[in-house]
């Protein structure tokens, strides 16, 4: 068993906070409440910016929905209010905090995130955020590829059944991964 003492040297760590937008906060999410979710991420994101850590709130502009050939599209309403892609004010954003607009599931492709990061001197990602196998899952898979290493609040982090949220914990964020509570983070942070 991997020793599960944790580190977090603020300086060289952010948290990415997925899509915690009036659009995705208002929809019934599992196992965590969205309210939880928010509530959660926002205490994560007090905690390491009072010790000088890098705050990024990462929403999808759904105006701009990259559509790409699939059999099961998503589908998109035409008239999408503009309020819908915006981050809820529960969720604590501040002056200062990097705000990422992403047209489709992950939070680097086609993004500035990677090069915002690196010229922060981020090494490590403490990620959450809905939705945990979608928006977060897509994020952690292309950033652990660029070499980031990430911790992953499974507290934080809801989706759309307790299935879908059991996999990911179990079979793909340990696999690359750590996984941590909002409580381990917190405690975490140097």
């Amino acid at each position: 068993m991997a020793d599960k003492t944790l580190s977090l040297d603020a300086k060289k760590t952010a948290l990415v906070l997925i899509d915690l937008q009036y659009a995705i906060v208002g929809r019934d999410v599992q196992p965590h409440a969205a309210k939880d979710v928010v509530e959660r991420s926002r205490r994560m994101a007090d905690a390491l910016r009072a010790k000088g850590g890098a705050v990024v709130y990462v929403h999808v502009n759904l105006q701009d929905f990259m559509q790409l050939p699939s059999d099961e599209p998503t589908q998109l309403p035409k008239d999408i209010p503009a309020m819908a892609s915006e981050i809820v004010p529960e969720a604590g954003k501040q002056d200062g905090d990097l705000v990422i607009a992403k047209r489709h599931w992950g939070a680097f492709a086609q993004t500035n995130l990677e090069a915002e990061l690196r010229a922060r001197g981020v090494e490590t990602i403490v990620l959450a955020g809905i939705a945990t196998n979608i928006g977060v899952e897509s994020t952690f898979r292309q950033g652990t590829g660029l070499g980031f290493t990430f911790v992953v609040v499974e507290d934080a982090c809801a989706t759309f059944s307790k299935e879908m949220q059991d996999f990911a914990f179990k079979n793909i964020f340990p696999r690359a991964g750590l996984v941590r509570s909002t409580d381990e983070v917190i405690a975490a942070i140097v």
